[in-house]
């Protein structure tokens, strides 16, 4: 401590505690009020016109015949896209591009052949 500084001790350090705890909550308070009022007035429900096309991203939708009774999806591989072999660490590997089945060809993958052949050994001929 320096010459002159007030040092608080006891109950008086916690009414101060107390006291800007209390203002720091008001200030949230306002800042939540304000937003919230912005917010509301900038708010409107939706409305679908006869005919709207909706973005495949946005809506997910499995056959039921897919989706097991425990409400789990398995990703099963539909084609294969392309055959790549990559050297890594004076090794080669072999990679194939897998378009998986109920995905755009966008969203196909590349995983390495073992992986796929001990995932889905029906998959590789």
């Amino acid at each position: 401590d320096q010459v002159g500084e007030r040092v608080i001790e006891g109950p008086e350090m916690i009414e101060v505690t107390n006291e800007k705890v209390a203002v720091a909550k008001e200030k949230l308070k306002e800042a939540h009020t304000r937003q919230k009022s912005y917010a509301d007035k900038h708010r409107r429900s939706l409305e679908f016109q006869p005919g709207y096309k909706y973005h495949p991203l946005h809506v997910i939708s499995y056959l039921l015949d897919q989706i097991r009774t425990n409400l789990s999806y398995v990703e099963e591989p539909e084609a294969i896209l392309d055959r790549q072999d990559r050297v890594i660490r004076q090794k080669t590997i072999p990679f194939i591009k897998i378009l998986w089945r109920n995905h755009p060809e966008r969203e196909a993958t590349w995983e390495t052949e073992e992986s796929i052949r001990t995932s889905y050994p029906h998959f590789i001929p």
